[in-house]
């Protein structure tokens, strides 16, 4: 039976900080719009920064759909699940706000993210939780860990500021989501 918690605290945030991946959905308003789950993680790449508050670094890829969500309406949900150990799940359901490299936010958050100075971040998702809950996992199977992968570090970590600029403004998904609305500003915005 599910159980819902005031805060990210004790044993809930040591289990979500011990978790290599979490998951990350958000949906436009219109009812015919994508529903966008996305898998985030990577180590170092995230941050509690209290007990009601989430962040991760936001790194280029191929869409926009969680920003351009954020952007227009704010909803939100998180989860952790556990893939070894004692069965557990943890979902944050709350407001997201994308802070962009031009914010005058953005070095004090990204200096709290232990690897968000790497190549290639584009935004800063940061998500106040409004619903804290956690249950039982049951159904969740079994797997190992392996490690990190390395690729996209490794092809953001070649470009230049400016060819990561082009990157993104070359996406078809990144500057607009695929049901239209405004994703990622470009130009990039440049860290302040």
């Amino acid at each position: 039976m599910g159980k819902t918690h005031e805060r990210i605290d004790g044993r809930l945030r040591d289990f979500i900080e011990r978790q290599p991946l979490f998951f990350i959905a958000t949906a436009p308003l219109g009812e015919n719009g994508h529903v966008n789950l996305s898998p985030k993680g990577g180590a170092g790449s995230w941050a509690l920064l209290d007990d009601r508050t989430f962040a991760y670094v936001d790194f280029g890829g191929s869409g926009a759909e969680t920003i351009a969500h954020l952007r227009e309406n704010g909803r939100v949900t998180v989860m952790w699940c556990a893939f070894d150990g004692p069965p557990d799940i943890v979902r944050v359901h709350g407001r997201g706000e994308p802070v962009f490299r031009d914010d005058p936010r953005w070095p004090d958050l990204i200096a709290r993210i232990p690897e968000g100075s790497k190549p290639g971040a584009r935004a800063i998702i940061v998500i106040t939780a409004d619903r804290i809950s956690d249950s039982c996992g049951y159904g969740v199977p079994l797997m190992d860990y392996q490690g990190d992968r390395t690729l996209l570090a490794n092809f953001l970590g070649r470009k230049t500021d400016a060819e990561f600029a082009a990157f993104c403004e070359a996406k078809d998904y990144v500057g607009t989501s695929l049901d239209g609305l405004p994703g990622l500003p470009l130009p990039l915005p440049q860290a302040p």
